[in-house]
């Protein structure tokens, strides 16, 4: 099954028309300049953000770019309860993901998109390669129900 998730910045998600899709802030830090009353229909959800080592590390240059996108799969791989909550909406339709971030593009949303499209596709695989469940059984009728 496609799923649509788009990334965006909440400054600009703010003044948008959301239209069908689940807005959803992913930011662990509260963006800047921003009160709660202005997100309105836009969900905070920080609990698959990257941990505040991780991005600390990456701030300060203690990790490259590469490192840290190598670490924060492997956190989102650790915790994959973090990312139940986007699935879900992804499975409901349209999802923006959204960052305080200056370009999305090049910000830990596309690790964090990635890893939900790669949970949800898992779980579909999953779901389709079930077996069929086995054939009635007819055994406990009487002969004539049978036929």
């Amino acid at each position: 099954m496609p799923y649509i998730i788009t990334l965006n910045r909440v400054y600009d998600a703010i003044h948008a028309s959301s239209g069908k899709a689940a807005r959803v802030l992913t930011d662990r830090l509260w963006p800047r300049g921003l009160r709660k009353e202005a997100l309105g229909d836009i969900q905070w959800l920080h609990e698959a953000s990257p941990t505040p080592e991780l991005r600390k590390g990456l701030h300060k240059g203690d990790i490259s770019p590469e490192q840290f996108q190598r670490r924060y799969q492997q956190q989102l791989e650790q915790d994959p309860d973090a990312l139940l909550p986007l699935m879900t909406l992804a499975r409901k339709g349209e999802l923006q993901l959204l960052s305080a971030a200056h370009d999305p593009h090049t910000s830990y949303l596309t690790v964090l998109k990635q890893a939900v499209l790669n949970a949800l596709a898992n779980e579909d695989r999953i779901h389709d390669a079930r077996e069929p469940s086995s054939p009635v059984c007819y055994a406990h009728l009487p002969r004539e129900e049978k036929e």
